[in-house]
């Protein structure tokens, strides 16, 4: 549904069985996160940036590299944690991965696996300096993340849930936001991002059942208070 809103990310007309898409980078192998990557089979080799972990699920599990390998083939990468290296591709942009806390996602049964499962990306343009955080999952606030928080000018942040409960009010016997890997808004992400310098702070990866998405709701009135935004499919900006 993405692609097909927006022309940026759709296939040249002038060519066959391709996509301006030429990588993707995963923050862990949550289902929602991953599944996408079979929809790009169809298009050149898919670059994908991924922990050692994540790839180990995404492919013990979901096959990811057999079944892209029969149709468009996959080159794996291990983003760098210790410092910034050039991201595939680009001329100009640097990237790192912030290991966060986390575990394997359900569906890889809870046996042991190690390695980071969760992480986010920052990015630093090197012809402004600018700087850019995407965090979607987040079950813990470390001081590699702190800092990064801190020095970066634009914060995409996890904003799955309001609430820890918040889930148990839709169905009575679903698990708390704590123990599906998020921080919450509430009781955590709000006065952490409130006190952030950058320019533009943003809630990404929001669930249906946040209150946040109701702009006449005073959860929505309060983030915008704390000069945050609730971000929306085709937000663009520049650093």
């Amino acid at each position: 549904m993405q692609i097909e809103a927006h022309p940026a990310l759709q296939p040249n007309s002038g060519a066959l069985r391709n996509s301006p898409i030429s990588g993707v980078l995963l923050t862990n192998a949550d289902l929602d996160h991953v599944l996408g990557l079979f929809t790009l089979r169809e298009g050149g080799s898919l670059s994908i940036h991924a922990t050692h972990a994540t790839r180990a699920i995404t492919n013990g599990f979901l096959g990811v590299t057999a079944i892209l390998g029969a149709f468009c083939g996959t080159t794996w990468h291990e983003p760098p944690t210790l410092g910034f290296a050039p991201l595939i591709g680009s001329s100009t942009l640097m990237y790192r991965a912030i290991e966060l806390p986390g575990g394997a996602p359900a569906f890889a049964g809870g046996g042991p696996h190690p390695g980071a499962h969760s992480v986010a990306y920052q990015f630093m343009d090197q012809q402004s300096g600018g700087r850019l955080l995407v965090a979607p999952d987040v079950g813990g606030v470390n001081d590699a993340l702190l800092k990064a928080l801190a020095e970066s000018d634009a914060v995409l942040f996890d904003g799955t849930f309001w609430s820890d409960d918040e889930l148990s009010e839709v169905k009575s016997n679903a698990p708390k936001a704590s123990g599906m890997g998020h921080v919450t808004i509430r009781d955590c992400s709000l006065d952490l991002l409130g006190k952030l310098t950058a320019r533009m702070k943003i809630y990404i990866h929001i669930n249906n059942t946040n209150p946040i998405l109701a702009p006449d709701s005073p959860e929505h009135a309060a983030v915008e208070a704390a000069g945050i935004r609730v971000g929306v499919d085709g937000d663009e900006f520049q650093l």
